[in-house]
């Protein structure tokens, strides 16, 4: 029952800020773990790739990387559309007609047989050939074998011929005292009562097709002249009046289909369709695949119900930090360890937000709260989170609910703290051999510091002393980044565990204040801060106070 319930409701993303860290990947899986536990339908989402350490987590404790959330607005393929029904191409307008009716559509795409749209019809197009133009008609019939005439008219084919000829022009036989003398027959199709030797005149007369009415057969004689000048027969299962207006109806769809139908791919937004609609008169449009096989159809009505994403926002409540086009989602929570800044809704939501150094801290505890069991592995998962933000419950955010939670996880996962910690901080550090640009663009977040646009990232590495010998190409990377995404000053730093601190590099116009910040005391410079370790409690207020002070 709960698996059925749990497949009909609209999925809740649950996703941490841009460029994550392991706290906000793991609270994400975490989060979402606990509220399929409460019967919603959650999934947990990442904005960007995951880093060395978050791999090495999930790694170790086996689950999968969240699935990537580009944007908070709905695709196509997201929202309700009317299913992928379609005719085919050698379909008979007077069948697809039928098929419009039985299905009450509008219209419908023309697909081969991998599916794929290769026209369009609507009833406004079928509607013109009895409607429109004689002329279009008689063209249409011209290019129409018996046997789609036949069936169109619910006959019988007594004869076909490869070699007919036809012009398309119909001529109705109302015999008169000079019988049918006075028709022009030759190449036309000729429709005529049960009278055989009207029959054979006409076709001699050069007919290219011949339909009687009121008739159970032909006669042999009429049948040999209809072989000898390459005249199908057909007899109707109508009457005259009901078999001309039916017949213009008997050309296959591939000859009056629009072949450049209005599509919409099934990853375009929403939101972008419906705009592109209003240029357009159509009611319902085509969605397809990439290989441009039909997935359904959308129209205005669907796009004017539809509402975007339900997202839960975890360990971060910036909008700046979050899934492009956040602001247009529908937000129902948010679950948070850092400051409140420019969040806004137009509706209420659940905000909690707490001063601890971890959102798995959080979350850990709602987890008790609600009487969920973590299971084992999860609260392995959940204790890596924990010791990463904290970084191994030594940076100066961790409190005692970070570490009473800490030691809750270990036990339920059967680890030792220090151990595993230990464990995580060395295999999951940056590895050496990667490019500095790599390492640096692992984890980085943006703020606005006194006016000046600023980047920080925070690498963590096994030892500082790795970077001897680096320098220059430390720096001669952050002055390339600096100008490329046309920032005030970047502040790389490189933090270890092991060593209890961090190295600072710099590059922009303000980069002097950084070493207002952190001063070196050595001749070689960029000497390791001791008991710097923190990006949100201690680098980022010690450049508020050199740069707004």
């Amino acid at each position: 029952m709960t698996a059925i319930t749990l497949k009909s409701q609209e999925p809740v993303y649950i996703t941490g800020h841009r460029h994550p860290d392991s706290d906000s990947i793991v609270s994400a899986i975490a989060y979402a773990f606990f509220k399929r536990a409460q019967g919603i339908r959650a999934v947990a989402c990442r904005l960007g790739p995951v880093s060395n350490e978050t791999a090495y987590l999930l790694k170790r404790f086996g689950f999968d990387a969240p699935v990537l959330l580009e944007d908070a607005r709905k695709k196509l393929k997201e929202i309700e559309m009317d299913s992928p029904e379609s005719i085919r191409p050698d379909m008979t307008v007077y069948e697809a007609i039928q098929f419009m009716n039985e299905l009450d559509r509008a219209s419908f795409a023309v697909t081969d047989a991998e599916k794929r749209v290769i026209g369009y019809v609507s009833k406004s197009d079928l509607a013109n050939i009895s409607l429109g133009d004689t002329s279009a008609g008689i063209e249409l019939l011209r290019h129409t074998s018996a046997a789609d005439i036949a069936k169109t008219i619910s006959g019988n084919l007594i004869y076909d011929d490869s070699l007919m000829h036809l012009n398309g022009k119909v001529s109705i036989v109302a015999m008169s005292k000079n019988g049918t003398d006075n028709y022009e027959v030759r190449d036309r199709i000729v429709i005529i009562g049960n009278d055989p030797e009207a029959e054979k005149k006409l076709i001699e007369n050069g007919a290219g097709m011949l339909i009687v009415v009121w008739a159970d057969g032909v006669q042999d004689d009429v049948l040999a002249a209809a072989k000898r000048h390459h005249c199908p027969v057909i007899l109707s299962g109508h009457g005259s009046m009901n078999t001309s207006r039916y017949i213009y109806f008997a050309p296959q769809v591939k000859l009056i289909m629009r072949t450049k139908p209005a599509l919409f791919n099934e990853n375009e937004l929403a939101e972008e369709a419906g705009i592109k609609m209003t240029r357009t008169r159509f009611r319902s449009y085509p969605v397809v695949d990439d290989d441009k096989r039909l997935v359904g159809y959308v129209s205005r009505s669907h796009l004017m119900s539809y509402k975007n994403k339900k997202i839960i926002l975890v360990d971060h409540n910036e909008f700046s930090q979050s899934v492009k086009a956040v602001e247009k989602a529908q937000i129902l929570e948010v679950v948070d360890h850092h400051r409140i800044n420019d969040f806004a809704t137009s509706q209420p939501v659940s905000f909690r937000n707490e001063i601890v150094g971890s959102s798995a801290t959080i979350i850990a505890t709602m987890f008790r709260e609600n009487q969920i069991p973590i299971p084992k592995e999860l609260a392995g998962l959940m204790l890596g989170a924990v010791l990463s933000d904290t970084l191994l419950l030594q940076s100066p955010t961790t409190t005692q609910k970070d570490i009473d939670t800490a030691n809750l996880l270990a036990a339920v996962a059967d680890l030792d703290i220090e151990v595993f910690g230990k464990e995580m901080f060395t295999k999951s550090a940056a590895n050496m051999n990667q490019s500095i640009q790599e390492m640096v663009v692992q984890d980085i977040k943006y703020f606005d510091i006194g006016g000046c646009h600023t980047m920080i990232s925070q690498c963590m590495v096994p030892s500082t002393r790795s970077l001897i010998g680096r320098e220059k190409e430390i720096q001669e990377c952050l002055d390339k980044l600096v100008a490329k995404k046309n920032l005030d000053l970047i502040v790389a730093a490189f933090t270890s565990v092991a060593d209890e601190g961090s190295v600072f590099f710099a590059a922009g116009d303000k980069k002097a204040r950084v070493e207002e910040a952190f001063p070196d005391t050595s001749e070689v410079g960029h000497d390791l801060q001791k008991g710097i370790l923190s990006r949100k409690s201690q680098i980022v207020p010690a450049l508020i106070a050199v740069m707004e002070g």
